[in-house]
């Protein structure tokens, strides 16, 4: 049964529009403004751990996040709907077994289209964490647009760490802060090459401005590929 975790997203979501407001955002080399006078928009690659720290700052109404068929996406959509963020449900195939990912990334591959910028978390639904999936480089690749890496940090934070993405849970009044990395444009790229540099790039960043969180969670092996 899926609809508890339903009722406890609305409730969750009521939560959120009242924490949201106590929240200060920053964004550190924020690429979009750049992006936008060439008429491009963009595919945003952030990590699964960093979901409700980056719904909280979507700054933008040219923005479609995608929002797996999981129970954590049935937890955050009310969110969404309450902040009056477009999304996108799917997530990458499983088992041979279609997910819905690839209607949801039709419908991010609309807002891009229109530039406009669509978000995914690269490593979700279920990880392993940083290992990218398919999803953000196809897009990249389809619409000739630029991954943008960010790493998205609250100052006060709650770790869930037995989770496998040790989720973050910005605390109230704190700020979070949008961590931009450098575009990484196609320019005949594959796929794969783009998912290991998108991969290589979240690292660096999380490395640099988290570095205690990139340590445990990298401390036994580096970024890797899936299919």
């Amino acid at each position: 049964m899926r609809w508890p975790y339903q009722v406890v997203g609305w409730i969750a979501a009521m939560l959120l529009l009242l924490w949201r407001w106590s929240i200060r955002f920053s964004y550190i080399d924020d690429p979009r403004p750049a992006l936008r006078a060439q008429g491009k928009g963009g595919a945003v690659g952030f990590l699964h751990a960093h979901q409700i720290a980056g719904v909280m700052g979507v700054d933008d109404p040219h923005v479609r996040v995608m929002v797996s068929r999981s129970r954590d996406g049935d937890l955050l959509t009310p969110s969404l709907r309450c902040c009056g963020i477009s999304y996108a449900r799917g997530s990458s195939r499983k088992n041979g077994v279609d997910k819905g990912g690839r209607a949801a990334l039709a419908k991010l591959a609309e807002c891009v289209g229109e530039q406009g910028f669509g978000l995914l978390a690269v490593d979700g639904p279920q990880g392993p964490r940083n290992v990218v999936h398919r999803g953000v480089a196809s897009l990249a690749v389809e619409f000739d647009v630029p991954i943008l890496p960010v790493i998205i940090l609250p100052s006060r934070r709650l770790i869930l760490g037995q989770t496998w993405d040790r989720m973050q849970i910005p605390l109230p009044f704190t700020r979070i802060t949008f961590h931009w990395g450098e575009p990484i444009w196609p320019e005949g790229r594959s796929v794969d090459e783009l998912r290991a540099l998108t991969a290589e790039a979240l690292l660096a960043i999380e490395r640099e401005h988290d570095p205690r969180e990139a340590a445990l969670c990298h401390a036994r092996e580096e970024p890797a590929l899936v299919a």
